[in-house]
């Protein structure tokens, strides 16, 4: 029997793998993942930044985590020689009604104890002199990585240590009993003392096939990017963001430079017909089916009816996209862009509409839950490794 089984080799199942192995070294670790590698969905699909913690609620896991978790995620890449860059991060407002609401966004990087300036329209124009605004935050701190590579050192850091990673292993049931818990795999049948769910966009299925029933879904949304060409990639000198709508829960199409020299423009966010679709024409007719008859999707749709079709009409126009990135840069035009990749985002949905809007762990009996690690958790990775460990030592200590 196996001492900790953790199911998912994306950066947040490695980091609690990681953290386990430096804390118990004794201890038999082994990742499961579906994937012929690590990292191919959420992690190997994100933008890279490194981000600061300005977005969310003072005190929440998002909050510290991301502050923390930016700080050792550079130490991590100093450490070990992987490339990143603190290019800091401008959140612009660019009509008068956003001013308060980039006004109340820096007092809550204040109250997060993020170190960042509030610059005027001139201010502006003297570090990004082809952003149209009225108003911006600074943030420094913000940055950029790329966090396959760090996922591959993470990798070779467990099995340094003793854990082992499995791909190409997919669970297909799992039975968790007095003594340990049974999975059963592709390959056969796995025993384990604890068992720890960080499979991401499948992970409230595998809470309920452990039989574990929370107030919640994954529900996937896509982000869409275009990239921009070369020529065109001296308009952007920082991360470029707007201010993010209080009424939408996602950030809105922005400019991200990459590790590399590439910039990405965008990403909407609509509904995947698949969990792990990438393409529009990506359709899983189960996964859309348990998306369509959830009482909560409708609901967060009724609520943001109007952003929910502008995002979908922007993913069929690049017309529309584009116009959508003029608001920021108004040189920009289709010319510049290129088809960029695309992400999926896990996100957890209450039945009464509202997002999970925090990281969401739940404990089992033998078992440990993430049921909600979106943005900002590839920063945050480390820290939620940690916290696990922690907040669970004394499960991890009687095995």
């Amino acid at each position: 029997m196996l001492e900790v089984v953790i199911i998912g080799g994306g950066i947040v199942g490695l980091s609690v793998g990681l953290a386990l192995t430096e804390r118990f070294p004794d201890k038999k670790v082994v990742i499961l993942e579906k994937e012929n590698s690590v990292s191919k969905h959420q992690t190997g699909n994100n933008s890279g930044v490194i981000h600061s913690g300005i977005y969310y609620k003072p005190g929440s896991f998002k909050a510290r985590f991301a502050k923390q978790g930016s700080q050792s995620m550079v130490a991590f890449c100093k450490e070990h020689g992987i490339e990143y860059d603190i290019c800091g991060k401008v959140i612009v407002a660019t009509e008068q009604h956003e001013l308060p609401l980039l006004q109340n966004l820096y007092e809550r990087g204040i109250q997060n104890e993020l170190e960042i300036e509030m610059l005027n329209a001139e201010q502006l124009k003297e570090i990004e002199p082809h952003v149209a605004g009225l108003g911006a935050i600074r943030v420094p701190q913000a940055g950029i990585v790329n966090y396959q590579q760090v996922s591959e050192k993470i990798r070779e850091l467990i099995e340094a240590n003793g854990g082992e990673i499995r791909c190409g292993e997919e669970v297909k049931s799992i039975n968790e009993h007095e003594n340990g818990v049974s999975i059963e795999t592709s390959k056969g049948t796995v025993e384990t003392k604890v068992m720890i769910n960080c499979a991401g966009l499948q992970s409230d299925r595998i809470a309920k096939m452990t039989g574990y029933f929370a107030d919640l879904k994954i529900v996937p949304f896509r982000g869409e990017y275009y990239k921009l060409k070369e020529s065109s990639r001296s308009l952007v000198n920082h991360l470029i963001y707007p201010v993010p709508n209080p009424d939408f829960p996602f950030l809105g199409v922005h400019y991200t430079r990459m590790i590399g020299g590439e910039v990405e423009a965008g990403p909407n966010a609509v509904l995947s017909f698949k969990r792990e679709g990438y393409k529009k024409t990506d359709i899983n007719l189960f996964d859309i089916a348990e998306t369509l008859t959830y009482k909560g999707f409708w609901k967060l749709a009724g609520k943001n009816m109007k952003e929910g079709l502008n995002e979908m009409a922007r993913s069929y126009s690049k017309g529309l996209f584009v116009k959508s990135l003029q608001k920021l840069i108004p040189e920009i035009q289709a010319d510049d862009l290129e088809p960029g990749g695309a992400g999926v985002r896990a996100q957890a949905l209450k039945s009464d509409g509202s997002m999970v809007d925090d990281f969401y762990f739940i404990p089992g009996k033998r078992s440990i839950h993430v049921l909600n690690a979106p943005s900002p958790a590839a920063t945050a990775s480390l820290e939620i490794g940690k916290e696990i460990v922690a907040r669970f030592e004394g499960k991890f200590e009687t095995i």
